[in-house]
């Protein structure tokens, strides 16, 4: 239920589940829409929460998501496992847990990323926070959805492991903006520079690129990455230096930049040179 941007293509994806799909929202159009694809269309929340083994909750808010949990509790069988789609605030994902374990409802949060194009393509990537037997009673139809499915621990954790995702994003999108204020100063062409950002993006892999180990401890004198990530830093610290350089050469504020010259040894789990 929930069949808005990002929700209606994610069911829409779901009409290929064998077990048959029911949807629920308030809006008719989508409804319709669903209709049209081969979904049976529920007149309640809680007509739709009678009628399924598996819920899909994809609502804005904290709320809305509470909201649509009093009207499931009580009409579901038994059993019926509640996927919350929704991105919301870390403390709510265990209270749903165990408001839906005492009427023996198995929970998981599994927020998304990939956006609306992820949701048609089926592409999303589904973090997911419960326990075993609740993962593995909602793994096949979030495999129709999302082509990286992951098990993220126990309950909380799926919406944990989004929030640290979108943080990176929304950090990034802010960087993004004061580096597109030095391009400016400098009179460079701001679309060019973004197509060459989403160029060289698609292939070195982005922010993602350094992760890949295991904690974020400094890294031992002897382990693998150290050669690497030295040579990250000296490029970094090299280039950050004249970025900011340039940056008040031409009146730039970049407080992002210094504060990325300072930590990029950190981030990168070296110890900061002397």
């Amino acid at each position: 239920m929930g069949l808005g941007n990002i929700g209606k293509p994610m069911a829409l994806r779901l009409t290929k589940w064998e077990g048959g799909l029911t949807v629920f929202d308030i809006a008719p159009e989508p409804l319709a829409e669903l209709e049209t694809a081969g979904a049976k269309v529920a007149g309640s929340v809680a007509e739709l929460a009678a009628d399924c083994s598996v819920i899909s909750i994809m609502v804005n808010t904290d709320d809305q998501v509470r909201d649509v949990m009093g009207q499931i509790l009580g009409a579901a069988k038994p059993g019926t496992a509640l996927v919350v789609h929704s991105t919301i605030s870390p403390d709510l994902p265990p209270r749903l847990e165990d408001l839906g374990g005492r009427h023996d409802l198995l929970v998981v949060d599994a927020p998304v990323s990939g956006g609306a194009m992820g949701a048609a393509d089926g592409t999303l990537a589904i973090m997911v926070g419960g326990s075993d037997a609740a993962f593995d009673a909602v793994r096949g139809p979030l495999g129709l959805m999302g082509t990286e499915v992951v098990h993220c621990g126990p309950i909380g954790n799926g919406t944990a492991a989004k929030l640290a995702r979108n943080l990176l994003h929304f950090v990034a999108f802010t960087a993004t903006g004061e580096a597109l204020r030095l391009a400016e100063a400098a009179g460079i062409d701001l679309q060019a520079l973004g197509r060459i950002v989403r160029h060289t993006d698609s292939i070195t892999g982005g922010p993602g690129a350094i992760m890949h180990r295991d904690t974020t401890q400094e890294l031992a004198p002897d382990d693998f990455w150290v050669s690497i990530f030295s040579h990250v830093r000296a490029i970094g610290e090299k280039d950050l230096s004249h970025a900011i350089e340039l940056a008040d050469r031409l009146g730039v504020d970049v407080p992002m930049a210094h504060f990325a010259l300072d930590h990029l040894s950190a981030a990168l789990g070296l110890p900061k040179e002397d």
